[in-house]
């Protein structure tokens, strides 16, 4: 079983939609060779663990069939598994939870949370760590009028919820994820609100994974829409994201990021100096 991370040293989680619709790389890695490919390439450059999606959940997508979602997934992951690169699946539907494990995936990413029909049964029995991702509404309706009173409170409230309904499931605490959902029904001013109160997620007795990787509003902020300078904030929100306790960060650009985490990492090694 994928074993989450304790200690300092977060864990860099790279994003392959296997999808013609997704918000940053839809269309990119459409094919199952082309997936395969980048998966490899993300290993080498220093990913952790790879995602991979079948389905889009940009703002707006509409669902595909979970046989199509298989169809897509299984071959990528059943190849990248089976040469030792640690695979996660982003899924929300329990058949498909279960043909990506049983193709060698490692853990299931669910922007669900496992509340659809049947997936908290299913995540009980596969044995993985499970994501569980907050969203206000659906990927097809959650941009069009997000409210809260109390974003960081709200949030709070829903995760400790779902961690206890996995527990009550059997699930064990160790194989638990939580994820605010950056960009999942929430606005500019949510998202940033949500960046200051990181903290208050990872007290929560489960990892805590963070993907702001190329979102609108990291977009908004340098005011374009792909190229390095957004893939360098996306990396340097990863490494503030890790200062306030995430344990894994979710990228679409794996080099930039492993770049920040380990000068980060050198930093926190580098001993004192001596004044004379």
């Amino acid at each position: 079983m994928l074993r989450l991370p304790v200690n300092h040293n977060p864990q860099i989680m790279g994003i392959i939609n296997v999808t013609p619709d997704s918000f940053s790389d839809g269309g990119q890695f459409d094919s199952t060779g082309s997936a395969i490919a980048h998966g490899r390439r993300m290993a080498i450059e220093g990913a952790d663990i790879v995602d991979i999606g079948g389905e889009s959940t940009r703002p707006g997508a509409q669902a595909v069939p979970a046989r199509q979602e298989i169809e897509r997934v299984v071959p990528v992951i059943s190849t990248l598994a089976g040469e030792g690169i640690t695979v996660s699946v982003d899924t929300s539907k329990p058949e498909v939870m279960e043909a990506a494990v049983g193709a060698g995936a490692s853990m299931v990413n669910d922007i669900y949370a496992l509340q659809r029909p049947g997936a908290l049964e299913v995540a009980a029995q596969l044995e993985v760590p499970i994501c569980l991702m907050h969203m206000q509404g659906t990927p097809a309706s959650m941009q069009k009028t997000p409210r809260y009173d109390d974003v960081g409170a709200e949030i709070e409230q829903f995760l400790k919820a779902r961690i206890e309904v996995c527990l009550d499931a059997g699930i064990d605490r160790a194989r638990l994820v939580v994820d605010p959902g950056f960009g999942f029904g929430k606005t500019r001013e949510h998202n940033h609100a949500l960046m200051g109160e990181l903290a208050r997620f990872a007290n929560l007795g489960a990892s805590l994974l963070i993907g702001v990787s190329r979102k609108a509003f990291v977009r908004a902020l340098v005011q374009v829409d792909s190229g390095e300078i957004l893939d360098q904030l996306s990396a340097l929100l990863a490494v503030l994201a890790v200062e306030q306790g995430a344990k894994l960060v979710r990228v679409h650009n794996v080099p930039a990021t492993r770049r920040l985490m380990d000068a980060r990492r050198r930093l926190e090694v580098m001993p004192p100096q001596s004044v004379n």
